[in-house]
């Protein structure tokens, strides 16, 4: 399965970054970072924000954009409406890595999402020495006592969890943990196959305060316009926009079309 061979070779990855610096060391120098950017207060918005990806590649569709340069996409996003970016740091199956978050950030006022297999606390910490202001945590990769003690590490520094759930015993886990940002997958990972409905089933079960951004496969004005309706506060768009020839125009499209209805 997709997912497994990604959480092994992470875990791997991990492990071989165990010798070069220690947990606790990564978490001193952690606080000495830049201040984290406020991830959640910019998704409260009075329409739907977009969480714009830079994302080189997928397990299932291969390269996206093999000469992507993050500081222009960050710029461009920033330019058509983006409220916030997600940037794909994963090297092994999506290509991506450390630098394109830190070329990103540092080229635009949002705040960035570093959106990786997050399994412990040391990559938490390499986040925000990398200027993360906010990290993915996916419950189908976490026990319920690592995703509470990493929603717990996440917040004493700064960040915003973003809390990915796919089913209702996951979304459950979820707000059980203390998240107070919930992502719903439209994606399921252990195949890959996208179904936007996936949103409309959970949203119901999350409650009012809870800020709720719903990912994969939004690709049109009406989605948006559909998400916005049913009390969704953000999307995650990703590869709609990557692949397009002109990402500003493109999402400005897509937002200006979603907020006539």
């Amino acid at each position: 399965m997709f997912l497994e061979e990604i959480v092994d070779a992470t875990r791997r990855r991990v492990d071989g970054r165990r010798c070069q610096r220690p947990v606790a060391q990564l978490a001193m120098l952690s606080e000495s970072a830049p201040a984290p950017r406020d991830f959640i207060g910019a998704l409260r918005q009075p329409s739907i924000s977009v969480i714009a990806e830079i994302k080189r590649a997928s397990p299932s569709k291969g390269w996206l954009s093999r000469e992507l340069d993050p500081r222009d996409v960050a710029h461009q996003y920033e330019r058509g409406g983006a409220s916030a970016l997600s940037v794909l740091t994963e090297p092994q199956f999506f290509r991506g890595s450390p630098d394109d978050l830190v070329l990103a950030r540092s080229a635009v006022a949002l705040p960035v999402l570093c959106k990786d297999f997050i399994l412990g606390e040391r990559q938490i910490f390499e986040a925000r020495l990398w200027g993360a202001d906010a990290v993915l945590l996916i419950v189908a990769v976490l026990a319920p006592g690592e995703l509470a003690h990493l929603i717990e590490v996440t917040g004493s520094v700064g960040m915003a969890a973003l809390v990915e759930t796919h089913q209702e015993d996951e979304l459950e886990a979820a707000l059980r943990a203390g998240a107070r940002l919930v992502g719903i997958n439209n994606r399921n990972l252990k195949d890959f196959t996208v179904d936007l409905d996936t949103t409309y089933r959970l949203l119901p079960l999350v409650p009012t305060d809870v800020t709720v951004v719903s990912e994969s496969g939004i690709r049109t004005s009406a989605d948006l316009a559909r998400m916005w309706g049913a009390g969704v506060h953000a999307a995650l768009v990703g590869e709609s926009l990557v692949t397009s020839p002109d990402p500003e125009s493109r999402l400005q499209e897509l937002l200006r079309e979603a907020s006539l209805g």
